[in-house]
């Protein structure tokens, strides 16, 4: 139930954080997203759902690449 609560509430933080026009703003959306991959990992093992799972990984790789782009290269 709990990781649910945190995919809703973290997952569609950062789907409406990555449409902002400002760049201040839209370096948020990584930070969100990467908050509710765990919730995503533990929701798919909990269900076995092994599609979901795998593309949990490359979902987390892709708001990684966010968090290069928007923090670590400032």
């Amino acid at each position: 139930m709990i990781e649910q609560i945190v995919i809703a509430l973290f997952g569609v933080t950062a789907i409406f954080l990555s449409q902002d026009p400002r760049d201040s703003v839209r370096r948020w959306a990584c930070i969100c997203g990467l908050i509710a991959q765990p919730a995503w990992f533990y929701a798919a093992y909990q269900a076995e759902q092994w599609g979901i799972f795998g593309l949990s990984f490359l979902y987390t790789f892709s708001w990684l690449r966010g968090v290069r782009t928007y923090w670590w290269k400032r």
